[in-house]
């Protein structure tokens, strides 16, 4: 029979790495072709890996929680035909099979070693007890010239004290404070004050795996950017009314729902290209000007948590493409069937808060990108309209926008004019649009 070695698979564009979570098989397992054996994370999504090939497992090369690298190999198989009535295991008894037949630890680092920044020559350790760090992370200090043992006494707020990459960004940020520490007993040095803040009592719940990134994510592009909210009103009555009067027969014509979200992709997606140093990304002191527009969308997934798939080059896209693409995207959000492609490379993204019967929001970033636009309930209001022959009292279509955006590179006059533009195209709508 045929070996096989079955490696991890690209899992997007700029993605070289992934964390193993689990392995849905063990040692002696038979596998059809494209059965799931194991399940891989990166920091965007979660990633299930077929089996190449119909056969039996042989070996485990790597353990849950290691970070492995695309392309590297993770198990081997004897390719060959398997019995139908074989039981597939449980997860518990694939992670047992995958620790037992493991054939390369995660590796660790030395708990002591010289400083390379320090001017000391070696200090004990007396920060985090967990000292695997992930190659991202190493790779990063490497380029800012950190020691181990100054990685080792960054606070760490990942699982089971890992470091995690927002971590040692933040500590970069706020001047490096233990770059140049000496050696002192655990119990001295800095401590944060113990407020005795009352949490109240109730039942524990543990974030998921997801909603410990979401609220990372969050905490972080708060600490990187200073963030300015602008607010402006628009009146989408044109808009609501052909929308109104022509979802049935869009849906009719190309079977698929009409939905505000692809007007708004459309709209958005014509006045970032209007504007263009809304689509950048801020690289150290330079600012990266994107070439493609690709609108995220702030989706909510059945389980409560937020992802952003993702429309790619919007502004190159019919209304019609837009429209299947972002139905497809949210049917595949709510089913937890996103690939990292379709969740990676926005440039600017949309929150539809009105989609909760808010009025308005004040979104968070999404890095690196450096504005958000939130779109409140579309809600009908008595306005004055003025006319030539006088002003008159009307029910209109009104809704409110709100755009956050990084101060560091856009300023007022940027952001006020983008959002504005924002809202002229939705109130501008054209009622004689054809599909």
């Amino acid at each position: 029979m045929k070996e096989i070695e079955i490696k991890l698979p690209k899992m997007g564009e700029s993605i070289e790495e992934g964390t193993i979570i689990s392995w849905s098989v063990a040692v002696g397992d038979e596998v059809e072709q494209d059965q799931t054996i194991l399940e891989v994370a990166t920091d965007k999504v979660d990633s299930e890996v077929p089996a190449p090939a119909t056969g039996t497992i042989t070996q485990l090369l790597v353990e849950p929680d290691q970070v492995v690298k695309v392309g590297q190999v993770i198990a081997k198989m004897q390719a060959g035909e398997v019995k139908a009535s074989k039981e597939k295991p449980t997860p518990s008894a694939s992670k047992d099979g995958a620790k037992e037949t493991s054939q390369k630890p995660a590796p660790k680092v030395p708990k002591k070693q010289t400083a390379s920044t320090s001017n000391s020559s070696s200090y004990t350790l007396n920060a985090n007890q967990n000292t695997f760090f992930s190659p991202l992370v190493v790779s990063i200090a490497k380029q800012h010239h950190i020691s181990f043992e100054e990685l080792a006494r960054i606070p760490a707020t990942g699982n089971d004290g890992r470091l995690r990459k927002s971590d040692i960004f933040k500590y970069i940020e706020e001047g490096r404070s233990a770059q140049f520490a000496q050696p002192v007993p655990e119990s001295s040095g800095f401590q944060v004050p113990n407020l005795k803040l009352d949490k109240g009592k109730g039942k524990i719940v543990e974030m998921d795996r997801m909603r410990q990134m979401i609220a990372d994510h969050m905490v972080f592009s708060k600490h990187t950017s200073p963030h300015v909210t602008a607010y402006v009103e628009a009146d989408l009555t044109d808009m609501v009314n052909w929308r109104n009067a022509n979802k049935k027969a869009f849906q009719e014509k190309y079977g698929e729902k009409l939905t505000f979200t692809p007007l708004f992709v459309e709209a958005v997606a014509k006045a970032v290209k209007d504007f263009p140093m809304i689509n950048v990304s801020v690289d150290g002191k330079s600012i990266i000007v994107k070439e493609n527009i690709n609108i995220g969308m702030a989706t909510a997934l059945p389980s409560g948590n937020l992802i952003v798939p993702v429309v790619k080059n919007a502004d190159h896209k019919d209304l019609k493409t837009i429209a299947a693409e972002v139905n497809a995207l949210a049917e595949k959000a709510r089913n937890n069937k996103l690939k990292h492609d379709e969740t990676s490379g926005s440039t600017f993204t949309i929150s539809n808060v009105g989609t909760f019967g808010s009025l308005m929001g004040t979104p968070i970033i999404n890095q690196p990108e450096v504005a958000i636009l939130a779109t409140g309930i579309i809600k009908k209001r008595a306005e004055v309209m003025e006319y030539e022959d006088g002003d008159k009292i009307e029910i209109r279509q009104m809704m409110y926008l709100s755009l956050s955006f990084d101060h560091r590179v856009v300023d007022g006059f940027l952001g006020g004019s983008f959002l504005r533009r924002v809202a002229d195209y939705f109130e501008d709508f054209d009622v004689e649009k054809t599909f």
